[in-house]
Formats: structure tokens, sequence, C-alpha cells
């Protein structure tokens, strides 16, 4: 039976996340929001946690999982970046872009494409996510919460609890962010490609 957490949108109660972030540390799977839809994300370096998300998500294994980061700054330390690369990723976070960027050897393979060592980032513009990172000190590694079968990210929390109560460890209520999902930037490619259109808009690109 997975836990419900009440987390305050704008101010996240200290309480709440750190309860939060130590199920994330003993290996648990978190449902929490973001600045696009809701997500489920899990600690960077567990396996076992992975391959639930992989299952929860039915995804094999050339599906690119995303690192949740903090800044631009820790998206250095995982993703190789270049002067471009930075004034677009400045221009365009924290907000509802995930960008493909060639990975460092600070990702673990798991986690990338098995062929071309690419790894998703995101910079999360939302208090209950910036809470969280702060207090585990490293990235979450996540995936927008969309059920087998449908198109588009579960909103209502509750409706996510009763779906997955037996799948995720906890569900954190932080009220309603949306429904889109990220616009996915492939910075690989020069220039960069927007490979899906989403909540994000492209002005960085013109």
């Amino acid at each position: 039976m997975s836990q419900f957490f009440e987390i305050h949108p704008s101010h996240p109660q200290q309480r709440l996340i750190y309860q939060a972030v130590e199920i994330i540390r003993d290996g648990g799977l978190v449902v929490y929001p973001t600045d696009s839809s809701y997500a489920v994300g899990c600690h960077i370096g567990d396996k076992s946690a992975m391959e639930r998300l992989r299952r929860l998500r039915q995804v094999d294994d050339k599906h690119n999982f995303t690192l949740v980061c903090s800044d631009l700054s820790e998206i250095a330390t995982y993703a190789k970046v270049d002067n471009s690369d930075y004034r677009l990723l400045k221009s365009l976070t924290p907000g509802p872009y995930t960008f493909l960027l060639k990975a460092t050897h600070e990702v673990p393979r798991r986690l990338m494409h098995p062929k071309r060592r690419i790894i998703g980032i995101r910079v999360v513009d939302n208090p209950i996510v910036r809470a969280l990172l702060d207090e585990l000190g490293q990235p979450i590694m996540s995936s927008t919460l969309i059920m087998p079968g449908q198109d588009m990210p579960e909103t209502d929390p509750y409706e996510i609890r009763q779906l997955l109560e037996h799948q995720v460890d906890l569900v954190i209520d932080g009220g309603y962010c949306g429904f889109e999902p990220t616009t996915v930037i492939n910075m690989v490619e020069k220039p960069p490609v927007i490979v899906r259109q989403g909540k994000g808009v492209d002005h960085g690109l013109d």
C-alpha cells in the first residue's frame, strides 16, 4: 500500500519532503508533480527500482529515462554541454523541457540509450521538485506518468493513488499541474532539433 502525502505546491512542508526523500533513498518509486504533468521517479543508483519503473510504464531497455536535475551545474556532471548548448539551456531552464544530450561517465549505462550514450535531462520549475532535489542531493531518475495504452499523463493524485497503490511507494499530491508532456529537444544534433512539441515553446531555437 503506497503512502500519500499532501504537500503544499508553493510552500512544501520540510517534514514531508524529508520523508519522501527517505523513501527514494530506500529504493522506493515516488509519483510527484512537475511543471508539465505528474511523473514517477526513483533513486539514480537503484537498479531494482528502475526495473519496477520499466514494468510500471511497460517500456523496454531502449526507452530514454530522464534525469531531473536541480540546476545547470548539476547537468554538466551528467551530460556533455558545450558553450552553445549552455546558452540554450540557460534560456530554457527551469521549464517544461527535456534535453537529449550525450551522457558523461557519471551516468549508469542502464539509464542510457544502449547504442548512442544519450540521456534525457530536465530542470523542473516546481517548488516541490526543487525541495526534493535539495534534500536528496542528486538527480531523480524519472519518467512521465503515462500508463500503458494511454496517450496522456495521469493528472489526479487521488485517482493515481487508487490506480497505483500497490505499484508505487508514495504518491505526492501537489495539486493540479497539467497534462502536457515536456517539449523534447535533441541537442546532440547541430543545430538542436525539437523531436516532440509539448508544453515548452520553441522560442530558444529560432
